[in-house]
């Protein structure tokens, strides 16, 4: 069965992260909350860009080193998750210890779908078995065209696109 993983809720992971920067004797700034809380409350996987859009829009003037630096730390501290969907930049998304999602990336737009399937959770124990592995963790990203831009007007389907992609070898 496939679904869109449980939504995280962003005041719960707002106080994780008041009490690592507290247990890790670390100043929790104006600007450090401001930047988690744009991400914990956004459903999207945003760039720095987009965070500091979503910050401007809310009036709050944080440098770009900042928006590094506190993501770096939220990095650090388990709270959310880098990824790098071959973009020339990296997106960052709020993390659970309990809700574990797989990724598809639209090559045209960028749009990114979260989904959660038992079968893959269940497959991947099974491949690291045959293979002799202990599985610790995993990632998969499928990338493709979304359905929106294959609706577009000469968009390749996903089907094309690949055909494209061996013919052009």
């Amino acid at each position: 069965m496939t679904s869109p993983p449980p939504k995280l809720d962003a005041t719960e992971l707002i106080e994780r992260f008041r009490r690592y920067v507290r247990d890790h004797s670390l100043p929790l700034t104006h600007q450090r909350e401001a930047i988690a809380s744009a991400l914990f409350s956004s459903t999207e996987h945003l760039s720095v860009e987009d965070l500091e859009a979503v910050l401007r829009a809310r009036n709050l003037h944080v440098g770009k080193a900042t928006v590094y630096r506190t993501l770096d730390l939220l990095v650090k501290a388990g709270l959310v998750i880098e990824h790098d969907f071959g973009e020339g930049f990296r997106r960052y998304e709020p993390c659970s210890a309990t809700s574990h999602h797989e990724h598809l990336v639209c090559l045209e737009c960028g749009k990114v779908v979260e989904f959660a399937n038992e079968r893959i959770e269940r497959m991947k124990a099974l491949i690291a078995d045959e293979h002799g592995f202990r599985h610790h963790h995993h990632r998969l990203e499928i990338y493709g065209v979304c359905r929106e831009c294959q609706g577009r007007a000469g968009a390749p389907t996903g089907n094309q696109t690949a055909t494209t992609r061996e013919s052009s070898r």
